[in-house]
């Protein structure tokens, strides 16, 4: 799991050397597995990392959005990760680098069903370069409160079930352009160890860059064509995925081994110029493309042909199903508090093995402040509610009807055809609004979590309230023009 990187960075994807940043290992990836085209995470880290590993709308476990350090909060206990399913076949579990899904003791890796974590990283990296002297000279040292929030914040951690967590490092601008190298070493370390083990392993390793700031290794600055921060750091991430490859063809294990990578959340073009390319309108926080759209690559020899290309919608939600089909496992149906749960998780396994189409057909986007999803894509057509275009803007939604979008012949989003086009589509948009508003009886069927940062300014909603059913009911009306 990468961090950031744009949907139009890597060479397969029309980026590589065509933006001055050459990518032959992810590009050989590609070449030798399936290249997923319509591929989507969700608009940030935390809900793309939490939805990756749980198979859940972000909503659901209340993990929308990015905590602060002090939060507290995270994971909650009860949810079911890709690490603890797997654990019923008796596979064994490892977490290295970026974490993002909170700070407690009950929202570690170790905690979630990863029997080891390394290097293990809980925010996103500016977090630790505010006190940093040289990059924010101004910053206030002499007051107590915001000290308080960013003078001693957590860095790396390692930890192994039933000893806990212990910091092995801080972090700040001289640490970080050695970051992904640790992450990697330890993953090269841990796949050889386990190579020929009683169990099978399953790695959850999470590269920092290309997340802003981009420090690349001393070895890796002016690496690209480019020579920018962000182009340097692309190529560096190019070679750990390229390391990381060479091991597991170096111990001949590829055609028992499925590699998947893809990367948490669509472009973050808020932070131009340090900030990867996309095609697609919008950027990360967003409900448009730029927002969820992302590269993503799966590689099993002697089960994925190479080369293939798929434009079919999947999305890192189905991992959950996916790897549970794939190791023999039932996806519970309680959660492990013993309560009833739900996954919003699509079994691909078909769709690897070339055997049959994606089995979903749609796609619901969400921001961190959505309690519905503020778009819908089904098939082709996608209808979009919440029209915001940048992260750092507030939300703003259309006043009556959505903009509704052929994804096929517009993949920008530039031509909203609701009722402009020659043959306007008016009859498409009571299908679109059924299916987002069909997550409605399931909020009530399986409570959502309560929202894990107070960064987010609203609770944990009943679909019961008399406020939240005005909300709905104005949605409603304008997706349906009924109440």
């Amino acid at each position: 799991m990468s961090d950031d990187v744009g949907w139009g960075d890597l060479g397969v994807y029309g980026g590589g050397e065509n933006r001055g940043a050459p990518t032959p290992n992810l590009d050989r990836l590609a070449a030798e597995g399936l290249q997923f085209m319509s591929f989507y995470g969700q608009p940030s880290c935390t809900p793309g990392r939490a939805a990756a590993l749980t198979g859940r709308m972000p909503i659901r476990s209340g993990m929308t959005t990015v905590a602060f350090p002090g939060d507290g909060g995270g994971l909650p206990a009860g949810e079911w990760t890709l690490a603890s399913v797997l654990k019923k076949a008796n596979y064994d579990t490892c977490q290295i680098g970026k974490w993002h899904l909170g700070e407690s003791d009950y929202a570690m890796p170790i905690a979630h069903g990863f029997d080891e974590m390394y290097n293990t990283t809980l925010y996103h990296l500016n977090a630790y370069t505010y006190t940093d002297k040289a990059f924010n000279p101004d910053f206030p040292f002499d007051d107590e409160a915001t000290m308080k929030m960013w003078g001693n914040v957590i860095g790396a951690l390692d930890g192994k079930v039933g000893e806990g967590t212990h910091e092995t490092q801080k972090l700040d601008s001289s640490s970080i352009p050695f970051i992904d190298e640790k992450s990697t070493d330890i993953a090269l370390d841990y796949i050889e160890s386990h190579s020929n083990g009683e169990n099978p392993f399953f790695l959850y390793l999470n590269t920092a860059k290309v997340h802003q700031p981009n420090l690349p290794h001393p070895d890796f600055e002016g690496a690209s064509l480019a020579k920018s921060k962000y182009t340097d750091s692309l190529v560096e991430l190019d070679h750990r995925v390229g390391q990381v490859m060479d091991k597991i063809r170096e111990l001949g294990i590829g055609e028992n081994t499925l590699v998947v990578w893809t990367t948490d959340n669509g472009a973050w073009q808020d932070v131009y110029p340090d900030c990867g390319y996309t095609p697609y309108r919008g950027t990360k926080g967003t409900d448009y493309e730029g927002g969820s759209r992302v590269p993503a690559i799966a590689w099993w020899p002697g089960t994925i042909q190479p080369g293939r290309r798929t434009s079919d919608i999947v999305g890192s939600l189905d991992f959950m199903a996916t790897f549970a089909s794939i190791a023999g496992v039932e996806l519970p149906t309680e959660d492990r508090e013993g309560q009833p749960t739900i996954f919003d998780s699509y079994d691909q396994t078909q769709l690897l093995k070339g055997e049959g189409p994606s089995t979903r057909d749609h796609w619901l986007y969400m921001t961190e402040t959505e309690l519905l999803p503020g778009a819908v894509r089904i098939g082709k057509w996608k209808a979009i509610w919440n029209i915001r275009d940048g992260w750092r803007g507030a939300s703003a939604y259309t006043a009556i009807v959505p903009e509704l979008f052929d994804l096929w012949q517009d993949p920008q989003e530039r031509y909203d055809i609701f009722m402009t086009s020659f043959a306007e589509k008016t009859w498409q948009t009571p299908q679109m609004a059924a299916r987002l508003l069909s997550v409605l009886p399931s909020y009530k069927k399986y409570p959502n979590r309560p929202l894990q940062s107070s960064g987010i300014s609203y609770a944990m909603f009943d679909v019961e309230d008399a406020q939240v059913q005005g909300q709905v009911q104005k949605m409603v009306h304008g997706l349906t023009g009924s109440n």
